[in-house]
């Protein structure tokens, strides 16, 4: 079978590493992306073949509109010369479109019905969605899908990310190894979800302050956010484009503190002792919260309040609570191998 697979983000790229690599083994796969430099530079450390179709279209809606309309064209040349009997994506508004026009079967991932535009660009157009199991199916079918076609499955995405290994090798960007590690990742301010709401400025400072004698990074995500931060906490911290492996990272991490996404709950299904500052509200982010892998919290004195608690009790405590809850999910794609075969 010729399956098409679309991957927008570097989220949707490390879910879909062991799909393309299982895939492979009985059809021929192609795997198309956009212009997008957190993907493309992930894909290369990855060592997955990407073809890139279009950009990323940025903040504005004009330039997202622009953008989604050139990949379509783009991507319809190129599928229709592929001839895929299979689509499969993560909600890729452009992947629905093109899968809807040309009359092919449309798999699709989801664990973010909190990003109203793709979800009305894409559900309605769609033939199966996969979803975990702890968000319901209303909060899809509202946009369109009929809840017949919605197959949960009980893990979380972050539990199949977290379990690639690391295959590239640098030195420590945590340099002083007596001191502990801190990482804070920012916020997205180019997701049509994003309210970019700025939490994240106060909370850093707080943390430079308390923490000015530790090890602390802060991951940003574009060329003018990077800038900015660099001018306000250059001098205090390590201010770094992610242009690596981000498990990489958290290995190393004592702390870390994130906005509520891919990864948060990377970082707490790995056993780190994980703040979320909950950027992006989130059905995922609430399930780490309750099942305690994550503190949910907005104030910046009461966050180092409970960074200096974490530093007082032992990191297994954490891993191991982790462990468990890792332990009893399931393996999404091994789902989605069985609703291919059953057709």
């Amino acid at each position: 079978m010729k399956i098409w697979i679309d991957v927008l983000t570097p989220k949707q790229l490390l879910f879909s590493e062991p799909m393309i690599e299982r895939l492979r083994k009985k059809h021929n796969v192609l795997c198309t992306s956009r212009s997008y430099n957190e993907v493309s530079k992930l894909a290369k450390i990855r060592k997955i073949d990407l073809i890139y179709v279009g950009k990323h279209g940025g903040g504005e809606k004009f330039d997202k509109l622009e953008a989604s309309i050139d990949r379509i064209k783009k991507l319809t040349l190129l599928i229709n010369k592929f001839s895929p009997e299979l689509v499969i994506s993560f909600c890729s508004p452009e992947a629905a479109r093109v899968s809807f026009g040309m009359g092919i079967n449309h798999i699709a991932f989801c664990d973010s019905p909190h990003a109203n535009a793709v979800m009305k660009l894409t559900l309605p157009l769609i033939q199966k969605l996969l979803i975990p199991w702890i968000i319901p199916k209303k909060e899809f079918s509202r946009y369109g899908i009929d809840s017949k076609y919605i197959i949960p499955y009980k893990a979380i995405d972050a539990s199949v990310t977290i379990k690639r290994k690391i295959n590239h090798k640098r030195r420590s960007l945590f340099k002083n190894k007596l001191k502990k590690n801190i990482l804070i990742r920012v916020e997205e301010e180019q997701a049509a979800y994003s309210s970019k709401s700025k939490k994240i400025i106060p909370i850093i400072k707080e943390i430079v302050k308390e923490f000015d004698g530790e090890n602390i990074i802060i991951l940003g995500r574009y060329s003018e956010q990077i800038n900015s931060l660099r001018e306000l906490f250059g001098k205090n911290a390590k201010i770094l484009k992610m242009a690596f492996d981000g498990k990489y990272l958290l290995d190393n991490t004592n702390i870390f503190v994130g906005s509520g996404g891919t990864m948060t709950a990377e970082s707490a299904l790995l056993g780190v002792p994980t703040i979320s500052y909950n950027a992006v509200p989130n059905i995922v982010e609430k399930y780490l919260v309750k099942n305690h892998l994550v503190k949910r919290e907005t104030n910046p004195k009461k966050i180092t309040k409970i960074m200096k608690k974490f530093l007082e009790i032992s990191p297994n405590n954490h891993k191991e609570k982790a462990r468990k809850i890792t332990n009893s999910m399931e393996d999404p794609i091994q789902k989605l191998i069985r609703i291919i075969k059953e057709g």
